[in-house]
Formats: C-alpha cells, structure tokens, sequence
C-alpha cells in the first residue's frame, strides 16, 4: 500500500553504533573510559566507571540467575541505580520492564503481573509514595522469610526483591547486597544482549487506560537515539540536560540514547524542581536541554529567573504549539530547539526538526522522518492522500514489535505492511516535513465540519495575553459538537476580549462556543495535556468548567 512518504533523506551513515545498549556503555568505556558521562546528585562519573558500576550490577544479577530469559522490573527516580540496572541487566541479555514513580498499588499489581517479574528493583520510597509499602501488601510473603526463603502467591515468577534505600522487609536485598554478590562472583565477560531482543518494555501513559507494555529492541534503541542526536547536532562537547523520567521514552528511548551515541555528558536531576534545574543548567554549562511547555514555564516564572545566565544552551528538544518553541528559544536562548513527533512505540521520536533549520519553520513542522523512518498519509480507507492534505498517520521503520500480550490490540494497531497506525491525523508538507494536527479522537466535528483543535490552540496561543490554551470538543445538539477553548491567561483578559480577537481572523466555525478560563490546565501524571479532563470539564452539563 503506498502513500505520501519520506524515508531518507540523505544517506545514512555508516553503520559504526554498536548493536546492543550494553555493548554501547562498554565501547564508551573503553575507548573513551576518561571522559565525562553523567553529573547526579553532587557525583561525577566517567564512561570508564559508569561501565564498571554496570559490569558489577551485571555480576549481581547473574548470581541471582539472571540471563536472557529473565523479566526484571524496575522501579527508580533518575538515579545512578537506574542506569547500573539498565545495563547490567542488558548485560546479561535480560529485559528490563520500567514502571514509573507515580505508581500505586493497584498499578503495581497490574505492572507486575503483565511483565512476569521475576526480580524487582526497587526504590523503598519517593516522596510520599511507599513502594516497599505497596510491595508488602501484595506480596506478604516478603515478611515471613529471609532472601531467597520465601515464593509469591499472587506472582508465581517473582523471586527476588532488591531494595534502594533503609526501608526493606526481611526477604528482600539489599543494593549494598546486591553489590556484594557482584564484587564476589567472576568479572561478567562481552554483553550477552542481542541486537533483535527487547532492551526495555516502557509503558504508555494513556489517559483512557491502563498503561500497555511497549519492547523496544536494542538494535533499534541505539539506533534510533543516534538518529535524534544527530538531528540535534549533538557532540562529545554537549552537556545534555535531562530531567525527563528514564522510565518514560522521552528520557530513555531519546535523551539516553542521544546522548551516549554522541559521547555526551547527561546532567541528570533526579525529578524535575525549576530552582535545582536552573542551577545545573548555569554551573554545569549545558549545551543542550530536554524541554516540555510546562517546563518551560516553571523555569521562566520561577523567582530570580535570569535568562543572561543561560549563555550555553544552543539546542534540545520541546513538543508543543509554536509559542512553546519560540519561548525556548527567545527566553531560555536555545536557538536550535528542536520540533519533534513520535510516541513509545516509535522509539520516542520518528520525526525531528533539524536544529539547524529556520525557527519559523521548526515551529510550525515537527520535521522530516529520521533516516530509516517512514510516514505515510491516508484515507480512512487507506489510501494515500497527496502532499498538503490531512490524513491518519502510519509509521514504519523502527517501531515496536507489538504491545506485550495484547493480540487483539496488535491486530488492530498495526496494517498489512507493517506500519503502526498512530491515531494521530497530519499531513506532509511538499518537502515531506510531517505537520501535526490531532488526534484522531480530538478531532472536532462541528456541523460536519473537521476542526483540529491544535489550529484553534495556535491561533489563541499568539494572543499575548493568552499564556496557555487548549481546546477540545463537546456535544451540541445542533451542530453535533461545539469547539471549547480552555485558557491561562494574563491579568485582564476576559472572554469579550478573546471572542472580538477571533472574529474576522478565523473561519466562524473554529470560534469556540465557550471558552473556560482555568488558573492551569489538567496535566497527566507524566505532564502531557489530559484532553480525557478536559473533555470532561467542557461537558454540556458542567458549564462553568468546574
């Protein structure tokens, strides 16, 4: 089935990336051991001693019996513990099921039970959120027996529990233990990983259902983080500033990956707080950044906030409307800030704007495929639609073999060929740059008319009174659905003013019937617009938007 599409444009490099994540930590390790990897939590590691800490967790994990058959979960902030668990058990040809810090109980329990753990490693806390506490409760048995000494009812596979941290019931290990085991065993040998097995199952934060499992291979994951890099013109000088979850693909899938094939050093903060991100992004001169709008805005508002002190930024990556680059940009002074388009499922990113392309044009495009990437533009019957016009979104290349053990959904997510259907409406402009439009669930029809509420949140975002819009759709008895605009504004704007903004600028059936002033909109747990929320608040029956 062909289509509108863009594979390479130019040719690829050669390939000299190796296949494996671990195989990569250990080049890097050994031939550029010296040179700075990662600055966390007041540490320095070099490339050489990010691999040791690796090959030593590796050692831990193969005297638990970890090899390739082994499903390890693990449950981390961004913490060097993190990265020694990603590769070590890489290392050992294991996968690694990455479960985020949000987690409760009851998602605990469907985490676990979807991935088969077989070993845990776990932080005892996060805030407020007790994770040896949740384990307890589904797991009892923790508490009647030393390591080892005890098997889970309700997890059949679970043996091992390793915990970060002072809070740990009587079967579980320690990661001083751990370490222990590690230093006692025979040096760990090459990285047993192969190239085509799943490195990490990262997990979707839908807003409309429980997370589904994503493999991603560690063939495609090196590949695919160069790819980015290289979009982003990064080097072995950049200082990458990353504050975006590991567990979450906009850390590991991009910004690892990005970063360690570029020979990068990552300043790495734990969780996101503006104040400590503004100090590592100034004493730390990073070159380069992972930005989301908000934030971007929790740095531009927070107190004492100086942009003169930014001196060293010079590209990163942002999603968002245009006015989200431009502010990274003109504001944090990142001129080559990067436009992108992608999900879990396709590595994180399978279009990036080049860094070194026109704002204007990396504000209004998310860019060409990355080189290996396809897009294609069809119909709902699935047939190509030309350059300029709006169609559902496909995309091959590197991609996700499949949800974990959901049939019925691959069956339904992927085509004939190959391509994942991405729910996500957009078109190709004559240079083949995809342009983002919606979801297709977002999309708004009103009076049989197709809105695309990011065309609507564009045009209100350039009101400079206007610090935050979003739209989305809701019944109308008339029309079929009216268009809701939500919006953050600036002292004194009101809705009068906004209506008169929009009359005679935009066509009068992308007008918002209502527009609900909010002091900030609904966020998921990974910060993403909750439109589920939104559609929720703009419902007819809750007008005031409460």
């Amino acid at each position: 089935m062909g289509g509108t599409s863009l594979s390479d444009l130019t040719e690829p490099p050669a390939p000299v990336r190796p296949p494996t994540a671990p195989a990569l930590l250990d080049r890097l390790g050994t031939r550029f051991g010296a040179d700075e990897a990662l600055v966390t939590g007041g540490r320095r590691w070099s490339y050489r001693e990010l691999a040791a800490a690796a090959r030593e967790t590796a050692a831990g994990l193969r005297a638990l019996g970890v090899d390739a058959d082994t499903s390890v979960g693990l449950l981390c902030t961004n913490r060097p513990e993190w990265l020694h668990t990603l590769f070590g058990a890489g290392w050992c040809g294991a996968t690694v099921s990455c479960f985020h810090t949000w987690v409760g109980t009851w998602d605990l329990d469907h985490l676990l039970a979807t991935a088969e753990v077989e070993v845990l490693v776990t932080m005892d806390r996060f805030r407020s959120n007790r994770f040896v506490a949740s384990l307890t409760g589904l797991v009892p048995e923790l508490g009647e027996a030393g390591p080892g000494g005890w098997r889970s009812a309700r997890y059949p596979k679970l043996r091992t529990v390793v915990v970060i941290g002072d809070e740990r019931p009587p079967g579980a290990l320690s990661w001083a233990d751990l370490r222990a085991r590690g230093a006692a065993e025979r040096p760990v040998g090459p990285p047993a990983a192969s190239p085509d097995r799943a490195a990490v199952v990262l997990y979707t934060s839908g807003s409309t259902a429980r997370p589904k499992g994503v493999p991603l291979v560690h063939r495609d994951l090196v590949e695919n983080g160069y790819q980015i890099g290289e979009r982003m013109g990064l080097g072995p000088r950049d200082r990458v500033w990353v504050s975006a979850p590991l567990f979450w693909s906009y850390g590991s899938a991009n910004a690892l990956m990005a970063s360690l094939t570029h020979r990068s050093t990552i300043l790495l903060q734990e969780t996101f707080e503006p104040g400590p991100a503004l100090e590592i992004l100034t004493s730390q001169r990073a070159t380069a950044g992972y930005f989301l709008p908000h934030l971007t805005r929790a740095l531009i508002d927070e107190p004492g906030f100086d942009p003169g002190r930014l001196t060293t930024l010079r590209t990163g990556l942002t999603i968002g409307l245009p006015d989200d680059l431009r502010l990274v940009a003109e504001r944090l002074g990142v001129a080559g800030i990067c436009n992108i388009y992608g999900s879990t499922e396709t590595y994180g990113n399978c279009c990036v704007t080049p860094w070194t392309a026109p704002l204007a044009r990396r504000m209004h495009s998310q860019g060409p495929p990355l080189p290996g990437m396809t897009v294609r533009i069809v119909d709902p019957d699935g047939a190509p639609v030309p350059p300029g016009e709006e169609g559902q979104i496909l995309v091959g290349g590197r991609i996700t073999p499949g949800y974990l053990g959901q049939p019925e959904l691959n069956a339904h997510s992927f085509t004939a060929d190959g391509l994942l259907r991405t729910g996500d409406v957009g078109h190709l402009d004559e240079d083949g740059w995809l342009v983002f439009g919606a979801r297709e669930s977002e999309m708004i029809k009103t009076g049989g008319i197709n809105v695309a509420p990011a065309e609507v949140e564009e045009f209100l975002s350039r009101h400079p009174d206007v610090r935050q819009v979003a739209v989305t759709g809701a019944p109308d008895p008339v029309h079929g659905q009216q268009v809701v605009a939500f919006v953050v504004a600036g002292p004194g704007l009101d809705e009068p003013q906004l209506r008169a903004y929009c009359q005679g600028r935009i066509a009068s059936f992308k007008v918002p019937a209502r527009i609900v002033f909010l002091d900030a909109l609904p966020t998921t747990v990974t910060g993403k617009l909750n439109r589920r929320a939104l559609a929720d608040l703009a419902r007819p029956d809750n007008e005031d938007g409460t």
